[in-house]
């Protein structure tokens, strides 16, 4: 099992969520997001660190805190709270840049057994979607609670 935040802020409406980062660079806020998309049940997952001025949502900023399998661990636990209240929600998934959808999905491929005890993952290739594979360079992804 692997270790993830627990104290975490969840908003009444469940589709925002705020948590501490501790490590070498001290404590950093990270903020997990669920946006409405313009489909019927449809949710774009927003991940990031939190700007210290504005609040805001920041998902380009590099904070290289050391915990990084622990803090995308607490943001996958987001998603099983999100999907209890919102079942048929289709989570549309990626990085905002290249390099973090790769992350992104060398985590799911790492973990793809246990993720898919709940969720099914697919993965966008060339403007399909198909079924999750390792070793994919997917564009995105779409989680769906089983």
């Amino acid at each position: 099992m692997l270790e993830k935040y627990s104290d975490i802020f969840i908003s009444h409406d469940y589709k925002y969520y705020k948590f501490t980062s501790i490590g070498t660079k001290g404590s950093i806020t990270k903020v997990v997001r669920y946006y409405d998309l313009d489909l019927k049940d449809y949710y774009n997952l927003g991940f990031g660190d939190q700007d210290p001025i504005t609040g805001d949502l920041d998902d380009l900023a590099t904070s290289n805190n050391g915990d990084s399998e622990k803090v995308l661990a607490t943001v996958a636990m987001t998603l099983f709270t999100f999907t209890s209240q919102y079942p048929k929600a289709k989570v549309y998934i990626t990085g905002s840049t290249e390099v973090r959808t790769r992350l992104y999905r060398i985590a799911i491929s790492r973990h793809l057994c246990s993720i898919e005890m709940d969720f099914k993952v697919e993965g966008l290739l060339d403007s399909e979607w198909e079924l999750f594979k390792k070793d994919v360079p997917y564009e995105a992804f779409l989680v769906t609670k089983i």
